[in-house]
């Protein structure tokens, strides 16, 4: 396997050359030595026009930078170490460049350069990325087909990969259980409509037809699975010879298209979009709802806010929080056991929801409490403890953010998806 590092933040030295034989337990990135370290050190990947950027998050300094054209859009690929990069042609990983490795009851951490890795996921059209219980789905729109491999190998282009394909290719997604089963979006180009759940070999066990526009997924605790609709959402509980249950939206259209899941939690925090005329005309609606579906009985409750929000603003704390952060500028704080909003916190001047989906806004994802929260209008990174509302933090950027992701530099283990995936069509 080969690599392209990462150019270091004021460095414009040569990289070192490759070493194709090294161990897979060696670092990927190649340009310097790899160094121990006392802890895991996470990293955020922030993608903007015309590459990415990789900071510490810490210190919030950059680590690395690498030149990419295209529109990219970043997830983790589950194994704490590397970040599915999705741009022309499919899915590419790059090393962040923390990782750990385990070492009987402990693990040593180590942090390297960032690289560009050649490993790849062939896909026509990249869409969703899903990370459940140490397995990684990385779906195709444009064909329909989800590649499946091991989280902790998503890096080895030797790995064990399945291959399987819904009958029609759609803007879709598709997520793995630990027994093995599937819970797979069906639909067209022109229409998506449900979901089917699959057995560990593709076969269809059973299906349901009653979720129009279908988008989006999260985990919740006992692995309930919650894929958004036009008008609410389906629950699918007891894996492959479980259930599933509408939770329908109290208005006639109710789309639910973005959710964050935790997966200690019964309660899935989604969007919550009414404006059906606004829909039909295909013009920007600014919803100023959330629901939270408990998942225990498929029941959803709509939580006012202040503010507006959009597809890139909803996170789960790590006691399972859920947190939306709106134009107002403040993560507005929930419970999601009463739905009410416990508090707000200011965290970045109020801003406007651009017309466009793929023009940058404030994004906000969340890590071992710290809430990580970009400001395109400034061109800054916070750092926001959850707990307390303290902004602890805030990094200079040379570059417009755009989507965010973390690289854990932990070792993969089942986690928590908070899910933002808009599309011109969605």
């Amino acid at each position: 396997m080969t690599v392209l590092p990462l150019v270091l933040a004021g460095c414009g030295a040569s990289p070192a050359a490759v070493d194709a034989a090294a161990p897979s337990t060696a670092p990927t990135s190649a340009a310097a030595a790899p160094t121990e370290q006392a802890a895991s050190t996470p990293r955020l990947v922030l993608t903007h026009r015309g590459g990415l950027t990789v900071l510490d998050a810490t210190t919030l300094e950059p680590v690395g930078e690498v030149q990419q054209d295209g529109y990219l859009r970043v997830n983790p690929a589950g194994d704490g170490r590397h970040v599915a990069v999705s741009g022309s042609g499919g899915f590419r990983l790059l090393d962040a460049g923390t990782w750990a490795e385990p070492h009987g009851d402990h693990d040593h951490h180590w942090t390297a350069a960032p690289a560009l890795t050649d490993v790849s996921y062939t896909a026509t059209k990249p869409g969703h990325v899903v990370v459940h219980e140490g397995r990684t789905v990385f779906f195709d729109d444009g064909t329909g087909a989800f590649t499946t491999v091991d989280s902790a190998d998503v890096a080895d282009p030797a790995a064990a990969r399945t291959e399987l394909r819904t009958p029609a290719a759609h803007h879709g997604v598709a997520v793995q259980l630990s027994d093995g089963s599937y819970v797979v979006s069906e639909g067209t180009e022109d229409a998506r409509t449900g979901i089917r759940v699959l057995d560990a070999a593709g076969a269809e066990v059973s299906r349901n037809d009653s979720c129009p526009g279908v988008h989006g997924e999260a985990v919740a605790a006992d692995e309930a699975v919650v894929i958004g609709c036009k008008d609410g959402v389906l629950v699918h509980t007891g894996g492959q010879s479980g259930t599933t249950t509408k939770a329908q939206a109290p208005d006639a259209y109710g789309r639910i298209g973005n959710q964050a899941g935790h997966e200690e939690s019964p309660f899935v925090l989604g969007d919550y979009k009414s404006d059906g005329a606004a829909a039909e005309a295909e013009t920007l609606e600014r919803p100023t709802r959330v629901s939270i579906i408990d998942t225990r009985d498929a029941s959803m409750r709509l939580v006012d806010l202040p503010s507006s929000y959009t597809f890139r603003s909803l996170a789960r704390g790590d006691d399972g929080e859920a947190l939306v952060l709106g134009t107002d500028g403040s993560i507005h704080v929930i419970d999601p056991a009463t739905a009410a909003v416990v508090r707000s916190v200011p965290v970045v001047a109020p801003w406007e929801e651009p017309e466009d989906w793929q023009e940058p806004r404030p994004a906000i994802r969340v890590h071992e409490g710290t809430a990580y929260v970009t400001e395109p209008a400034t061109r800054q990174v916070h750092a926001v403890d959850v707990a307390t509302g303290e902004v602890f933090a805030t990094g200079a950027l040379d570059v417009v953010p755009d989507e965010l992701a973390i690289a854990t530099g932990e070792a993969p283990h089942g986690g928590d998806h908070a899910h933002d995936h808009e599309t011109a069509s969605a």
